[in-house]
């Protein structure tokens, strides 16, 4: 039985693809981007919309921080009858590792703490870490063979997973972590404070010895525990004095204020025929955002923001650390987390990573962005990349875990360099 709601978005279809064309091609000021061109991207994710794959997206793309491309399209909470606008608010996950590093590297540049500092420093709890290798077939703990130091976590090479692994598994989850945490990332619905959760973690075995190899995990999260310490003070306060008051990203918060609930993009989850349902409640879906105990400041899953925000974070490092007179890193330091730190570790093709993001290396690994571009993603879909060759800052925002509606990065990349046809650093002049 169709009902009022599905009636009234069938019908209402073309009318908002039109208008979302509307904005989204008026807002191409450079002139470098084709408006023809454009409709590619627009129509393409309408398409997303229209086969049900994602309830809805945000999408904003600058050029020397102006808009060229900004929509909001389908549904923030489509059983609700709630519109994508866009300001609307996306749990972000794994992009709040970038701003947790750059807080890293903010204390450093005070002198609070050095890239080559034992994490033992500021959490006592590391200064004897192990590691789970299996040896002739047989899984033994071995004690790490140096100490874990700021720069491993940043760059990943700690050795620290998300506890996920056969071998390690069930101790992290006897802790309340890994199995025990959503998908292993997930700490908002602890009701304690980040430091505790990682003191614990400091107890169990890692999955690598300290410098060795690329594992992602919970090395941001030990990181938030290393900023609190240093700075004195909770890492949502250290972000908002750092980062999101300077710079007036009102939005962007570990954990959704009452007033600003409403705004709140629902979580969806792809099903096996491709379509989408409503996620649960709880770490596998909606998650503690707005309710629960509001305690563990994650700084390797746990923000919330919107595009127009986190494209402002880009947008400042892509100018070296400052924008509108706002200085919240030097040029050297920005340049640490986009220059690719860890060379023949990160498993990624034609890539690398720094302090913070995946790099470019080589053009073609990502698509067609540029060499010397960066970014990364989330668990629920969203993702960004900055492209200081064409001055480029994109940034596109889904509610999607998990996500296999088949909007990937790859493609919305693509689909914004197929419309730049006055590029300012055409690949074959490079």
């Amino acid at each position: 039985m169709i009902t009022a709601l599905q009636r009234f978005v069938q019908g209402s279809s073309t009318l908002l693809m039109l208008l979302s064309l509307t904005t989204a091609v008026e807002a191409n000021a450079s002139g470098a981007f084709s408006p023809d061109r454009l409709r590619r991207l627009d129509q393409s994710l309408h398409q997303y919309v229209d086969d049900g794959r994602v309830a809805g997206v945000v999408a904003l793309v600058l050029q020397d921080g102006k808009p060229v491309y900004n929509t909001a399209l389908g549904w923030a909470d489509k059983e609700a009858g709630v519109r994508m606008q866009p300001d609307t608010l996306f749990r972000i996950a794994s992009q709040s590792k970038a701003i947790t590093s750059a807080m890293v590297l903010s204390l450093m540049e005070e002198g609070r703490i050095q890239l080559a500092d034992p994490v033992s420093k500021t959490i006592p709890a590391f200064a004897e870490t192990h590691v789970a290798e299996m040896h002739d077939g047989q899984l033994k703990i071995v004690p790490a063979s140096r100490p874990i130091t700021i720069f491993d976590l940043l760059t990943h090479t700690a050795g620290v997973s998300y506890g996920m692994e056969p071998q390690i598994a069930n101790q992290y989850q006897g802790v309340g972590l890994g199995p025990a945490a959503g998908h292993g990332w997930y700490l908002a619905d602890k009701n304690e404070d980040v430091c505790a959760s990682m003191e614990r973690l400091a107890k169990l075995p890692f999955l690598g010895q300290p410098g060795e190899r690329f594992i992602y995990g919970y090395s941001i999260d030990v990181l938030g525990c290393v900023v609190e310490r240093a700075a004195g003070k909770p890492l949502d306060a250290v972000v908002r004095e750092r980062l999101t008051g300077p710079l007036q990203m009102n939005d962007t918060f570990f954990f959704v204020p009452a007033e600003k609930r409403s705004r709140l993009a629902a979580v969806y989850a792809s099903t096996a025929d491709g379509n989408i349902r409503r996620a649960p409640e709880g770490p596998l879906g909606q998650g503690n955002y707005v309710e629960g105990p509001r305690k563990d400041f994650s700084g390797g899953a746990g923000l919330v923001s919107t595009a127009k925000d986190y494209a402002r974070f880009l947008e400042m490092l892509r100018r070296d650390g400052e924008i509108d007179g706002h200085r919240i890193l030097s040029p050297h330091a920005v340049a640490l987390m986009h220059t690719n730190q860890i060379p023949g570790l990160y498993t990624g093709e034609g890539k690398g990573f720094g302090l913070g993001f995946e790099t470019v290396e080589r053009y073609g690994a990502l698509g067609m962005a540029s060499v010397g571009s960066y970014g990364w993603g989330g668990a629920y879909g969203t993702q960004y990349v900055v492209d200081p060759q064409e001055h480029l800052v994109a940034v596109l925002m889904i509610q999607l875990l998990p996500n296999h509606s088949g909007l990937e990065k790859i493609g919305f990349f693509n689909l914004i360099y197929q419309a730049l046809t006055q590029s300012l650093h055409p690949p074959s002049a490079r």
